[in-house]
């Protein structure tokens, strides 16, 4: 799939949520969870502000996120639909928005709490 109809998509499931769309760009990067790769469940993401070289994506899979140090991996953004294609659909979403897919089940919704500093 091309950049141009991810962003289609991106902007679609803004909508859908009633969200502004915020690019990821290509070159920034977001923090993964080695188990996405895997294919491991359910999916999660959240948005923190950017900071940097980053786009303040975090996404992990599985009930719990880890509070070890390494559990999240540097990926550029160019990468995730290599590593997982079917979320890339989220990544419009602004900061303080996050998202769990599970199967067939998918819930996106707004946690202001990510946004605090």
């Amino acid at each position: 799939m091309t950049p141009t109809s991810f962003e289609a998509l991106q902007k679609d499931v803004c909508r859908q949520y009633g969200a502004e769309f915020i690019v990821a760009p290509g070159d920034s990067k977001l923090g993964i969870s080695l188990n996405v790769r895997d294919g491991a469940m359910p999916l999660n993401g959240l948005r923190h502000p950017p900071v940097g070289d980053t786009c303040g994506w975090y996404i992990y899979a599985g009930e719990e996120q880890s509070d070890a140090p390494d559990f999240f991996e540097p990926l550029h953004v160019r990468h995730l639909e290599d590593w997982c294609p079917r979320i890339v659909k989220y990544l419009g979403l602004p900061p303080g928005w996050r998202f769990l897919v599970a199967g067939d089940y998918e819930d996106v919704w707004y946690d202001g709490s990510l946004l605090e500093i």
